[in-house]
């Protein structure tokens, strides 16, 4: 229905207020689309206020997101600082292990509002805690995901 509402509201080019949608229909917009309306920074910020069940997990259009967001956002490499992290909101749920391994602690609390994590994800995140190279410290290895994920989110920075 609102990839329909989508084609509907763009019939005529991409509108001028397309801010004032419901969030949830610049899901099945493409990011470069969107660049005619305002910057790409704000089109993902307004992304990660949509509703991300609307999209499948590994959907090619959450792909496509998570690429034009770190393009959008000039990420060099796989190593995304906490502010992109923050700016990527739900998105940084698709991350793979290489982008969690390479920003050490900066997507761990982005990561503890995922629903589920992929094995490799999961590996990668207790990586990083068995580092110590976190507020967390060391010994963190051992420790199964339903454990560390409400421990992510109640650890004060």
């Amino acid at each position: 229905q609102l990839s329909c509402l989508l084609k509907m509201v763009t019939l005529h080019g991409i509108p001028k207020d397309l801010d004032t949608y419901p969030k949830d229909l610049l899901l099945f917009l493409s990011p470069s689309d969107y660049a005619a309306t305002g910057s790409c920074r704000q089109f993902f910020i307004n992304v990660g206020e949509a509703n991300e069940d609307v999209l499948p997990r590994g959907s090619p259009q959450r792909q496509q997101l998570l690429r034009g967001a770190l393009e959008c956002l000039k990420v060099p490499g796989t190593q995304i600082n906490e502010e992109d992290a923050e700016l990527l909101g739900w998105l940084v749920c698709e991350l793979g292990g290489e982008h969690i391994r390479s920003s050490g602690g900066s997507l761990l609390k982005g990561l503890s509002h995922c629903g589920s994590l992929l094995p490799e994800q999961e590996e990668a995140i207790r990586d990083i805690l068995s580092s110590g190279n976190t507020t967390f410290g060391y010994g963190f290895s051992s420790w199964t995901l339903p454990f560390i994920k409400p421990t992510i989110l109640i650890r004060p920075e």
